[in-house]
């Protein structure tokens, strides 16, 4: 039997109130029921960046995970703010220690939704604040049905990663952010939405580095069980 790879999982991080008086961490199961399903074995990361090397010596793979906050515009050399930015910014240093240090191992990445941004960030890109300023017309991106159901559907681009993983032209997907990344720095662009908002990039160079700005863990389209299954054999590798 094939040893399960482990795959490290950042998690959320609430102030107390709540589930707790005090500050508390959190993650949806069905992230962790997705890993295990496609056959690794998750493991849940906290935020701490000076652990992040120590992490890293363990983990065969690692996925940024989204949650309801923004990267801060700092990282990507913008000293302007938009008035809905929200941080969390021990995460998000937490996060960008244990991505930066994948990244350099050329351990597997995904990134999912906020993951996929901080790694556009990460490879050198840059984000759009806040898409209903950016964009005319744009679509909903922050869709009012249950995240269970599809949002839109995204255009794959043919030759990438993601093409090969997922199998076809086209995804539906959910869709749950106001922000979206603008320049991929020296990843490149995998997937598109019909308004031309950036959903998925990734980086050839590595063995595996895959962001999408959906949140394939709730298993609506066939590729998004495949995403896993390919960061799991990935990990294996």
């Amino acid at each position: 039997m094939t040893k399960r790879p482990l795959i490290g999982l950042t998690l959320d991080a609430e102030q107390p109130g709540g589930y707790s008086k005090y500050p508390w961490y959190a993650m949806r199961q069905n992230y962790t029921a997705a890993i295990a399903a496609a056959g690794g074995l998750p493991i849940a990361l906290p935020h701490d960046p000076g652990l992040a090397e120590t992490y890293l010596d363990r983990l065969d793979a690692l996925v940024i995970t989204g949650g309801a906050f923004d990267v801060d515009p700092a990282l990507y050399g913008e000293a302007e703010r938009h008035p809905t930015v929200e941080l969390k910014s021990s995460r998000t240093s937490a996060e960008f220690a244990l991505l930066q240090g994948a990244l350099d191992r050329n351990l597997p990445v995904l990134g999912i939704c906020g993951g996929e941004q901080l790694l556009a960030v990460a490879l050198g890109g840059t984000l759009i604040q806040h898409i209903p300023d950016a964009i005319n017309d744009a679509l909903a991106h922050e869709q009012s049905t249950p995240h269970t159901q599809p949002g839109h559907v995204v255009k794959i681009l043919p030759g990438t990663l993601l093409a090969r993983i997922a199998g076809f032209e086209t995804m539906q997907v959910n869709t749950s952010h106001h922000q979206a990344v603008l320049n991929s720095g020296r990843g490149i662009v995998n997937a598109v939405a019909p308004d031309g908002v950036i959903e998925g990039i990734e980086d050839s160079s590595k063995k595996f580095c895959l962001g999408v700005q959906w949140h394939p863990e709730y298993l609506i389209d066939p590729g998004d069980a495949r995403i896993f299954a390919a960061l799991v054999a990935a990990a294996n590798g």
